[in-house]
């Protein structure tokens, strides 16, 4: 009986990777359909480009307003410096490695968390709560990727026995996560308070924020145990090292608030505007091509996401207005120089 198990086991594992190389393989050739269309599209980008811009990361910052073209971490809040720059020195390469091997998980979170209509960068819940092992068990008694306590595992539709734990499950325990992180952002309408309730319960999430007076994390932080602090600078830090910025999920309710007015914005003032795309190479910055064509940083953003990240690694399909494009061509050598010199003033 020894070796039958051993042999089952053996062709689990062996059916296992077989799946997980599959999902890869499908995520890439969709990945690759997707990279060969764009340059095809000359129509304008929607809402749902801008909103997967990781680039504002708003609510760890000092400034009103994130500039892409200046240091990262000169414009961080300063009581979250240090715990960042500690956090990405440390994990960085560990999680630079999960990257990769973590992929097929990652698919399984994506397809989930978008059928419960929530962000996937959610994903990074599981990273710091288990370091996505099914079978880790905490000291509280909370189990599997997501790390839940047997009774809210119950509650919502896991089955939980000495014979059977669902919470293991990366299926199961990620549809049970889904709905128990919908059920919190029903209630407090903010991405960081709940990733705070999640790790300390949504009794002393009511607590800290009647006493502090306050729905806003920063505010009310010190009201919250330290490990549940320390949990939220942890989501935001793995999102950082995974995206190279932040998301909706990284904002406070108000800053989502503010986020949309200005994309409701940036959709009325592209209504039917024509745009061309433009192959560009070199060191040009958001903030200078914008300050050169008269445009609205929210309208650029919105026509090119993530734009100063990725131009530094590669050639970038930059979209204009067709009269924005030809003035950008008129401009083009100085909007480059002095995109050049606002650098090296960095």
């Amino acid at each position: 009986m020894k070796y039958v198990s051993y042999s089952i086991k053996f062709k689990r594992l062996i059916k296992s990777f077989a799946v997980s190389f599959i999902i890869i393989a499908i995520a890439m050739a969709g990945a690759a359909f997707t990279s060969g269309s764009a340059e095809l599209d000359t129509k304008i980008v929607g809402k749902d480009s801008l909103s997967t811009d990781k680039s504002s990361f708003k609510s760890l910052f000092s400034v009103t307003h994130f500039d892409p073209s200046k240091p990262f971490l000169a414009q961080l809040n300063p009581q979250v410096i240090p715990f960042v720059q500690s956090y990405v020195r440390t994990m960085g390469p560990t999680l630079e490695k999960m990257k990769f091997w973590g992929k097929p998980y990652f698919i399984i979170y994506d397809g989930i968390l978008a059928q419960y209509k929530l962000p996937k960068e959610l994903k990074y819940l599981s990273v710091i709560e288990s370091s996505l092992v099914p079978n880790v068990v905490s000291s509280a008694g909370a189990v599997g990727p997501w790390q839940i306590m047997d009774n809210e595992a119950r509650r919502m539709g896991l089955t939980v026995t000495s014979e059977l734990d669902e919470r293991t499950n990366f299926f199961k325990s990620t549809q049970a996560a889904a709905r128990l992180l919908k059920e919190l952002h029903t209630e407090f309408h903010d991405w960081l308070l709940v990733i705070a309730a999640y790790n300390c319960g949504i009794g002393r999430m009511r607590q800290a924020i009647r006493n502090s007076g306050s729905k806003n994390f920063w505010k009310l932080q010190a009201y919250l145990p330290q490990e549940t602090r320390n949990h939220v600078k942890r989501f935001i830090g793995t999102h950082y090292i995974f995206e190279g910025g932040g998301g909706l999920t990284t904002m406070t309710a108000d800053e989502i608030s503010t986020f949309e007015v200005t994309t409701k914005q940036a959709d009325e003032t592209l209504n039917g505007v024509d745009t061309r795309l433009l192959l560009i190479t070199g060191k040009y910055r958001a903030a200078i091509i914008c300050n050169h064509l008269n445009m609205q940083d929210s309208v650029f953003q919105q026509l090119n996401p993530n734009f100063d990240k990725l131009i530094v690694v590669s050639n970038y399909n930059m979209r204009l207005p067709v009269e924005k494009m030809e003035l950008f061509f008129a401009k083009k050598e100085a909007i480059l120089n002095e995109s050049v010199n606002s650098m090296l003033k960095y």
